[in-house]
């Protein structure tokens, strides 16, 4: 830790009851950078005071976060793996975990499925087998969408539960087949986050009027049931809305985790959680530029 009367000082100020003085003493303590962080996490488990406490963690949230903004724009600027998007926003909820077991985790679902593929398989086949692993021998499991379920957007927690919803399970689900080159892809149609099975010639950088033509079929991320192009115009029949090309167009990996953030921020509308959701929004905004 690092110990000097400056620092001293900074903390004895966090408990000022003027909001002003706590601003300018957190942001202060902020640009002092990471290397205070165990100073901060000593004194938060030596206050017994509640609202002190909360004042403290606000601090080493804000200190985090600068760093996890920071990643997320070298994210966007390099390579932009799906899986290490993913990794940055459960990061942001657990800012200790260690992404290395999810990653050994994720490399062993891999390889089972690799052993299990040839170029001989069909389209269906290919899909069967991942689904197989995932949700048969893997026991992966999936819950409708809840806001009250925060962990349930985490990849982290879904490879140590084998529970999650569309979007943890969708990420999981792209990430293999990105690494095993399965032309599957997200597409985002209404109330529906899914994946399609996209003909291998398809264009994705010129799309044409009739993509879903494209699409060999689609995939629930949830369960790994296939959908038929039928059974998809059916819903949107279902729910009286016109099946319009812009539907079917696929999502790149940036633009999955900046969906995956913006529904995560949907979890944090309570007042005292304000800060929490502004914070993802913030993310989002950046992926978006």
């Amino acid at each position: 830790m690092i110990e000097n009367k400056e620092i001293s000082a900074l903390f004895h100020l966090i408990d000022d009851p003027d909001e002003e003085v706590f601003h300018s003493v957190s942001d202060k303590i902020v640009s002092l950078g990471r290397g205070i962080l165990p100073n901060l996490e000593n004194l938060w488990e030596n206050t017994p005071d509640e609202a002190l406490q909360a004042r403290i963690a606000l601090i080493i949230h804000k200190l985090n976060f600068r760093d996890l903004q920071e990643e997320f724009i070298n994210w966007k600027n390099d390579d932009r793996d799906l899986m290490q998007g993913a990794l940055l926003v459960s990061k942001f909820i657990n800012p200790d975990q260690q992404p290395n077991q999810t990653l050994h985790e994720v490399e062993k679902i891999r390889r089972n499925i690799w052993l299990e593929l040839n170029s001989y398989l069909t389209s269906l086949e290919q899909a069967g087998v991942i689904s197989g692993i995932l949700f048969s021998y893997y026991k992966l499991r999936g819950n409708e969408i809840s806001y009250d379920l925060p962990e349930d957007f985490l990849v982290t927690k879904l490879v140590e539960n084998k529970r999650g919803n569309a979007l943890s399970n969708g990420i999981l689900y792209l990430s293999l087949c990105q690494m095993l080159d399965v032309p599957v892809k997200a597409i985002q149609i209404p109330r529906q986050f899914i994946l399609a099975y996209f003909d291998s010639g398809y264009r994705y950088a010129h799309p044409i009027q009739q993509q879903e033509e494209k699409i060999s079929f689609f995939i629930d991320p949830l369960n790994g049931q296939v959908y038929s192009q039928k059974d998809v115009k059916n819903y949107f029949q279902r729910i009286s809305v016109p099946s319009v090309a812009s539907y079917y167009r696929p999502l790149n990996n940036k633009q999955v985790i900046r969906y995956l953030l913006e529904e995560l921020a949907k979890c944090f509308e309570k007042p005292e959680q304000s800060q929490m959701k502004n914070d993802l929004i913030t993310i989002a905004k950046i992926l978006a530029e």
